[in-house]
């Protein structure tokens, strides 16, 4: 479970389900402590029109919150990302991109990204992390996902129609600086295994899995993403356990905790993969003394 859990984190973009109104989708906890109220929800951080309406009672937590906490707000100026970007996702002058590698490397990225109806040299400056992205990205797009209906992005819409303000638990800057505590040549693998999986078809096949469980609310499904998560040890799958999940779940937690304290009626809305697995942010609340009831 590598590139597309990752992409779960990073993407904007999101294969026809069917629609159902007001289903319930990935995992809605309530939080209690402090004589104070929360939900907390877990989201897919891309979107399909049969994602929506969302189900009523997520829906009129955020409408009557007193806050929206969300990782990052989507709706903020822009021009932060492209900053961010310029920052930690582009290569240093002088260094070696992939056109650079051996020319068996280069032929099988550059096979991959035409496939995907990418230019090469769009790419060519991009660090290796942000190549293997843009390329689960695209695959992602090719079956019909959305930046427009991220999940997140509707949140923060939804909350401003209803005068609520919206707070970051998280900044675009700090997340996208995770991505530099990979070495170059950890993310030259970890470029390498997205290839990889792309050929093989199991990139494809995981995505479908992780966006089934999450839109059926499935606790089975989610709870085998969380294994997968857990149990793979390749450079992107340790990266995204120990960096992308458990070293940002304990300030996470603490963050909700201290929130709590503040505010009643609040919502959070979080990556789903937050929220599944040993070290998730509803064990990590309920280690904190306060009260964690999974609604779904």
């Amino acid at each position: 479970m590598r590139r597309p859990i990752i992409v779960v984190f990073l993407s904007l973009l999101m294969l026809a389900l069917p629609a159902a109104w007001g289903a319930e989708r990935g995992a809605l906890f309530k939080i209690s402590g402090s004589g104070h109220t929360m939900y907390l929800f877990g989201t897919m951080h891309v979107g399909l029109p049969g994602f929506y309406p969302l189900e009523p009672r997520i829906v009129g937590a955020v409408e009557d919150a007193s806050v929206l906490a969300l990782e990052v707000d989507l709706l903020q100026d822009p021009a932060r990302l492209r900053a961010v970007m310029q920052t930690h996702a582009l290569l240093d002058p002088g260094k070696p991109g992939f056109q650079d590698r051996s020319p068996a490397f280069r032929q099988r990225v550059e096979q991959a990204l035409k496939k995907a109806k990418i230019d090469p040299a769009a790419v060519a400056r991009f660090k290796p992390w942000l190549v293997a992205t843009t390329l689960t990205l695209a695959e992602y797009a090719s079956e019909g996902y959305q930046a427009e209906l991220a999940v997140d992005l509707k949140l923060a819409q939804m909350a401003r129609a209803s005068k609520v303000p919206v707070i970051e638990l998280e900044s675009i800057s700090a997340q996208f600086a995770m991505f530099d505590r990979l070495g170059l040549e950890e993310q030259w693998k970890f470029l390498e295994e997205s290839v990889d999986m792309m050929e093989n078809g199991k990139q494809r096949a995981e995505m479908r899995q992780i966006v089934d469980a999450w839109a059926s609310a499935d606790k089975a499904g989610l709870d085998a993403v969380a294994a997968k998560v857990e149990s793979d040890t390749s450079v992107s799958g340790k990266f995204m356990q120990k960096i992308l999940l458990d070293e940002r779940n304990g300030p996470l937690a603490d963050k909700l905790a201290a929130l709590l304290v503040k505010q009643d009626k609040s919502v959070a809305a979080i990556g789903v993969l937050h929220l599944i697995g040993k070290n998730s942010v509803p064990a990590l609340l309920g280690a904190r003394g306060l009260t964690v009831e999974r609604v779904y």
